[in-house]
C-alpha cells in the first residue's frame, strides 16, 4: 500500500493493517467508566422504561408516590408484549405442555421474566434513593401477584410447581417419633 492510499483511510474506523492507536490521555482520568455488566444495563433499561411508563400515565405520577398499584398496573401492560402462550380454561389444550396445534390463547409475559424485572426493578428503586422500607417493588402484593401468574402458567401448561419436600433428616427424626409413640399407646 503507497502512503497516498494509507493518508486516504478514515481515521475513526482504521484500517485491518495498521490500527489505529489513541495515545491521547483524557482530560479528566475520573471521567472514564468501566462499561455496564450486561445485569447492570438490564436493570438500568428497566429502571428508565418504568420511569418513562409512569410519566405516560394520565395524570402522570411522580416516582414519590410510586405504590404497589402502580407497580402491577405495570406489570399488566407488559403483558400485551409476551411472548409466552398461556391457555385458557376454556381451551382444549389446557394443561397441555406441547400442544399440538396453534390457539388464540393471549401471549403473555413469562413468570420468570416478571420475576427477575421484579428483582433488578427493586434495586434500581434503592439505588436511585428509594429506601426498602418504601420500596413498593418489595411489597407483599407484588409476591402474591408472581404467585399467582405462575401457578396460573404452570395449570395451563399442565407443569405442576410442587413444594421443596422437607429433608430426609427431618422426615427420620418424625417418622422415628411416630413409632415410638405408637408403640407406647399398643403397650
Amino acid at each position: 500500500m503507497s502512503s497516498g492510499e494509507n493518508s486516504r483511510v478514515n481515521p475513526v474506523e482504521g484500517s485491518s493493517r495498521s490500527p489505529i492507536v489513541d495515545h491521547q490521555v483524557p482530560a479528566h482520568p475520573q471521567a472514564v467508566v468501566a462499561p455496564l455488566s450486561r445485569y447492570e444495563s438490564q436493570k438500568r433499561r428497566d429502571w428508565n422504561t418504568f420511569g418513562q411508563y409512569l410519566r405516560n400515565r394520565k395524570p402522570p405520577i411522580p416516582l414519590s408516590q410510586c405504590n404497589c398499584n402502580h407497580v402491577l398496573d405495570f406489570l399488566r401492560y407488559l403483558d400485551q408484549f409476551g411472548k409466552t402462550k398461556v391457555h385458557l380454561h376454556g381451551c382444549v389444550f389446557f394443561g397441555q405442555p406441547d400442544p399440538p396445534a396453534p390457539c388464540t390463547c393471549p401471549l403473555r409475559q413469562a413468570w420468570g421474566s416478571l420475576d427477575a424485572l421484579i428483582g433488578r426493578l427493586r434495586a434500581a428503586y434503592e439505588e436511585n434513593g428509594g429506601t426498602p422500607e418504601t420500596n413498593p417493588f418489595g411489597n407483599g402484593a407484588i409476591r402474591v401477584y408472581l404467585r399467582e401468574v405462575r401457578e396460573c402458567q404452570a395449570k395451563a401448561r399442565g407443569i405442576p410447581y410442587k413444594k421443596k419436600k422437607k429433608k430426609k433428616s427431618q422426615l427420620k427424626t418424625i417418622s422415628g417419633s411416630t413409632r415410638q409413640d405408637s408403640r407406647q399407646s399398643a403397650s
